[in-house]
């Protein structure tokens, strides 16, 4: 009966282990970088890409990765982009190249 007893009480431990990993992945939202206070040129390079919308970005910084928002100053209003692809250099690494889309106000 104590050997029963201990496979459910592993049961529930996994369980518990399971539903915790996976409620933390769900709670993991979109971070926002701000770039508001850095100069386009010198601190980053933006360049508007063919398609609507969408740009290129050269920057610095860890942890920016698909879905993150950046927000820049641009023609002195404030700016939403979304981070639809990044790829980060090898040297610095935490230099990257991202193609960032505009974000709408609904």
């Amino acid at each position: 009966m104590s050997f029963s007893r201990s496979r459910i009480n592993l049961s529930v431990f996994f369980f518990s282990i399971r539903d915790f990993i996976l409620n933390k992945l769900k709670r993991q939202k979109n971070k926002t970088h701000d770039f508001t206070e850095c100069v386009d040129g010198s601190d980053y390079v933006f360049e508007v890409a063919p398609e609507a919308k969408k740009a290129y970005m050269t920057a610095q910084g860890k942890g920016v990765k698909p879905g993150d928002y950046i927000v820049l100053q641009i023609d002195s209003e404030s700016k939403k982009y979304q981070v639809e692809q990044i790829d980060y250099y090898s040297n610095p690494s935490d230099m990257w190249i991202g193609l960032i889309k505009k974000v709408t106000d609904d």
